[in-house]
């Protein structure tokens, strides 16, 4: 039997699996505090420069006092003025690390395991997270937050694959909105975990700790089936499918997965040349070309989205920044599991409403109702991008097959992060024209969404395991899949 069948008879989404995917999507709410720390401990309070010991009309000496009772960064090292860059500084660095992680991670994931590489990133994750809030020097603090970055988006792809490699294909969608959506909550309990805590090292300590407990109860979660069987070990697939098996209380007796040859186990086209099959491979190629792009775009519009007003308490602004995207989470469960939405259709329409939302503020009038404004127009466009971004972290893990998955997240995730840097030098294109900013928004929601219908469809189609399972495109755009009923369905492949 192939591997969807085995884990028809061990349970989809068993008792066992519902406690091992609550850890990893637990996890992310470690992952969403490590994320968000900047913002509450390099705050910048009110201050005040007091000139000392003027001679003929020239200072000698400035004393700062900081008039707000605020403990962070900025207040311990005077991180002000000349030196104020620095905080932006140390948040660049994780995003930096974010974005390296995302592209060693994966690869190396693919290569030797799943579990090895999540266990090993969260150990110095946490190391280093400890790091950061007994820092000694600032220069100890931004060179902590990179290497935390470095581990939080490398073993962000790791374990968002997991959630899903362990359950059935039919509960992918779920598993993968479930971490998205715990992240969200994760920024938001950060808020009011920072508004309890206020002493920047005290904070750091207590966001820090969560992740010991996750990394304590994650020792034991055994290593993805579907990878182990995508490397050619059907034995050892068969044994942590047995071991699920009787922790979800079914006697599997006679499992039996069906043996493929050495090529289609990836020996030296899906093993050896790693990250490099993104490009030699036809069809992946193509189909990275494009998720990049609509990966680009995606992350210039979530990361514009929020880019909202600052202004009030800084820590319910971190909590709101988390929950406004919950409502976005029910919409993907319903739409990317529906026969005439799907993944593809789901994720291109919430690009384009997402674009449209942008370019209808430029015909808002000023004096405008609340319930047609400029705010709930970018509202209803967080919402839609916060939806394509999820559906386009699940779409992307089904399209690569199991031997390069977590090496395509990786790049596909890369691009995004690109976005979101470009993002901010967006609104200084204002300057050439007030609806220039809008409309790059706009083109940028429409024109992804557009091009991600050229993606196949993966809803109720089998997961990919090698890369032979791909086929050849040869020059044509459209090829036959074997469903799961074994009927033969006519879809657009790239």
């Amino acid at each position: 039997m192939d591997l969807d069948e085995a884990l028809k008879l061990v349970g989809e989404f068993g008792p066992y699996q519902k406690r091992a995917v609550a850890v990893l999507v637990l996890t992310q709410v470690y992952m969403a505090c490590q994320s968000m720390l900047i913002v509450l401990v390099g705050f910048t309070p009110e201050y005040r420069i007091e000139q000392h010991q003027q001679q003929d009309g020239v200072p000698v000496s400035q004393h700062v006092t900081f008039t707000e009772n605020v403990d962070s960064i900025v207040t311990e090292w005077f991180l002000i003025k000349q030196q104020a860059y620095k905080v932006s500084l140390a948040g660049s660095l994780f995003f930096a690390g974010l974005l390296i992680g995302n592209v060693v991670f994966g690869p190396l994931s693919d290569k030797i395991g799943r579990r090895p590489v999540y266990l090993t990133g969260l150990f110095f994750e946490v190391v280093f997270g400890y790091v950061t809030a007994f820092a000694s020097s600032y220069e100890v603090f931004a060179a902590s937050r990179f290497l935390v970055g470095l581990m939080n988006g490398g073993i962000g792809l790791v374990c968002f694959v997991l959630t899903q490699e362990y359950v059935g294909k039919s509960y992918w969608a779920m598993t993968g909105t479930l971490t998205s959506m715990t992240f969200a909550v994760g920024i938001a309990l950060f808020g009011a975990v920072g508004y309890l805590i206020q002493p920047w090292r005290s904070l750091a300590t207590a966001a820090n700790s969560s992740g010991v407990l996750f990394f304590l109860l994650s020792v034991s979660l055994p290593e993805s089936p579907r990878w182990l069987y995508s490397q050619g070990r059907a034995e050892r697939a068969e044994e942590v499918l047995r071991f699920m098996a009787s922790r979800n209380g079914n006697a599997v007796k006679h499992l039996m997965l069906q043996r493929v040859g050495v090529s289609k186990a990836g020996n030296h086209k899906s093993r050896g040349a790693g990250i490099l099959q993104l490009i030699i491979h036809p069809v992946l190629r193509l189909r990275t070309m494009v998720l990049m792009y609509v990966r680009l775009q995606s992350g210039v519009l979530w990361a514009d989205s929020g880019a909202g007003e600052t202004s009030g308490s800084r820590y319910v602004n971190v909590a709101m920044y988390g929950l406004v995207e919950l409502p976005a989470y029910p919409l993907c469960i319903y739409f990317i599991n529906k026969h005439w939405a799907g993944r593809r259709k789901s994720m291109a329409s919430f690009l384009c409403l997402a674009g449209s939302a942008c370019l209808c503020t430029t015909f808002i009038p000023e004096n405008a109702g609340a319930l047609l404004s400029v705010t709930s127009l970018a509202l209803v466009g967080k919402l839609m991008v916060s939806a394509a971004f999820n559906i386009a972290y699940v779409y992307t893990s089904e399209l690569y097959p199991t031997v390069i998955r977590n090496a395509g997240l990786g790049v596909c995730s890369m691009s995004c992060r690109v976005g979101g840097i470009l993002a901010p030098f967006v609104p200084s294109m204002r300057a050439l024209h007030t609806s220039m900013p809008f409309t790059v928004f706009c083109l940028s929601g429409l024109s992804a969404g557009c091009l991600g219908l050229l993606l196949p469809e993966t809803l109720n189609r089998p997961a990919a395991e090698t890369l032979e399972e791909l086929g050849s495109p040869g020059l044509v755009l459209q090829k036959n899949f074997n469903g799961l009923n074994n009927e033969k369905e006519l879809s657009v492949n790239i």
